[in-house]
């Protein structure tokens, strides 16, 4: 099991931290950081606009970093704010065409880097590798609100 558990974080760590490499990369060609490349894609999956607080649930980041990187998007010129009653509350956030332009490029990379990683798999094995990492991606998310669950929990044994 420990040789298991290692296995597991070791080899999702390490690809967290590939990705973010391949993220910074490709935004330093816009003089951008990582973290603008999830948002840049998540905006151009909504191009009549996105609130800040949509975005925070979209790429599941918390309202201060979402904050940050919509300002340094804005100051780029790649998103633009549209302010209903004229305050920032519930602004709408769309891309630019530059905005747009960058995503697109991005979400090409993206899908380079994706079909590299993946380099050796098949179809069929492609989509169980999907699966299953979206239940135990689901299972993690799980365990994270409730908690660990005992394995004996709930049995006879280990009720007083």
């Amino acid at each position: 099991m420990q040789n298991r558990y290692q296995l597991f974080s070791a080899s999702v760590s390490c690809m967290y931290h590939d990705i973010q490499k391949i993220e910074r990369v490709e935004m330093a060609k816009y003089g951008l950081k990582g973290p603008h490349a999830q948002c840049l894609l998540a905006m151009s999956r909504f191009p009549q606009g996105i609130t800040a607080a949509r975005l925070c649930e979209v790429c599941e980041k918390d309202k201060a970093a979402i904050s940050r990187i919509v300002a340094e998007l804005e100051r780029a010129g790649m998103v633009l704010r549209r302010e209903p009653n004229g305050t920032r509350y519930r602004s709408l956030l769309s891309l630019t065409e530059q905005g747009s332009a960058a995503a697109q490029a991005v979400n090409q990379r993206a899908r380079l880097a994706v079909e590299q990683a993946g380099a050796g798999l098949d179809d069929e094995r492609r989509e169980i590798f999907y699966q299953v990492l979206a239940l135990i991606a689901g299972n993690l998310h799980a365990i994270c609100k409730d908690g660990l669950k005992d394995k004996y929990e709930g049995s006879k044994e280990n009720q007083l």
